[in-house]
């Protein structure tokens, strides 16, 4: 693992000093940059300190009025609405304590997401809250097992936000929302209104959230006793130009769907726009549903039948729980719910809305 985040325990500073052949005092001052030490010392116990990846305790900082109570965002993006929500959250419930909340966003690229969590850690950043689905392959459970113990070691916390942890024994608290629940709840509204004929865009394979999703969708159908070839998923994964892209190209293919559900709202945008450039309109040809209540879901046209997710709560409760429970064991897990908001989007297949 690279970045030495290896977490293997908290070294001290008078390792540093061993490592330096220098006496603790003179370590100290090296590292701390407020006093006059030799460039050449100064060098050799940075060195040292980085070699044995060292990093102070945040708590020991605070004790003697160094420390920074500072919690850390990271999202994927910060133009998605669902990730300034959350980060908001995140934000509001630091201020409300009097904390200092940084933002990163990573692109989705986990070298970014690494150096940013790194750094953070030697800013003394008592919380980072990693926000999102992620495709949990090998790599990525290894990559946060690291950050986990390595925050951990430094007196800091691991807080996963949307997603699930890589493993038990991985000390890192879990807030997320019932992403299967709303998926179930969404596809039997529109199996309720008469709907047989529904296809799920926006899937993503390996995506943690979205395959929730997807199970949500493939449940409800057969709850309903639809057989699991009527699934019809496509994996055009999330944002507008996907969903614009993949229902132009569903629309081309075939007329045969009567419905719609959208991984998420954005996704939706997408297709209202596809749905309207064929010369149709929703609900009278299409119902189109989507997933997360973004706020400008109700601006649409036609405003959106879809899932609320408590995006800005869960940034607060990842904040929140993680400050009251400072010392619960590894894996503790929070569920929120969500629920359906009806809206315009949707009617019966026999283009009789009214």
């Amino acid at each position: 693992m690279g970045n030495g985040m290896t977490g293997k325990g908290r070294v001290t500073i008078r390792e540093v000093a061993e490592r330096a052949g220098v006496s603790m005092a003179t370590a100290s001052r090296a590292l701390s940059g407020n006093h006059p030490v030799p460039a050449a010392t100064r060098a050799r116990v940075l060195r040292a300190a980085r070699d044995l990846d060292y990093v102070a305790n945040a708590h020991a900082r605070a004790l003697v009025g160094g420390g920074r109570k500072m919690a850390a965002v990271v999202v994927r993006q910060v133009t998605s609405p669902f990730y300034a929500q959350v980060a908001e959250g995140v934000e509001a419930e630091a201020a409300d304590r009097g904390w200092l909340c940084v933002v990163g966003a990573t692109g989705g690229d986990a070298q970014r997401e690494m150096e940013f969590v790194q750094l953070m850690r030697e800013e003394g950043a008592r919380l980072v809250i990693l926000v999102g689905g992620v495709v949990e392959d090998d790599a990525y459970r290894e990559r946060v097992a690291h950050y986990a113990h390595a925050l951990d070691s430094s007196g800091a916390r691991l807080v996963l936000c949307g997603r699930p942890a890589p493993g038990p024994d991985v000390p890192a608290l879990v807030v997320e929302f019932d992403n299967e629940a709303g998926a179930r709840a969404i596809t039997g509204h529109l199996l309720s209104a008469g709907h047989r004929r529904i296809a799920f865009l926006g899937g993503l394979p390996g995506n943690t959230a979205l395959d929730a999703r997807v199970a949500g969708y493939r449940a409800a159908l057969a709850e309903y006793g639809l057989p699991p070839e009527a699934a019809y998923v496509v994996d055009c994964g999330l944002g507008r130009a996907a969903g614009l892209r993949a229902m132009s190209a569903l629309l081309e293919e075939t007329r045969e769907f009567t419905a719609v559900f959208a991984g998420d709202d954005m996704v939706a945008a997408g297709v209202l726009r596809a749905v309207a450039e064929a010369g149709l309109t929703v609900p009278d040809d299409i119902s189109v549903v989507g997933y997360n209540d973004i706020p400008l879901a109700e601006d649409f046209n036609p405003p959106l039948t879809t899932v609320r997710t408590p995006a800005e709560e869960l940034g607060r409760a990842a904040v929140r729980i993680a400050l009251r429970d400072p010392d619960s064991a590894a894996g503790s897990h929070h569920l929120l719910g969500t629920h359906i908001v009806v809206r315009r989007s949707v009617c019966a297949p026999s283009r009789s809305c009214g």
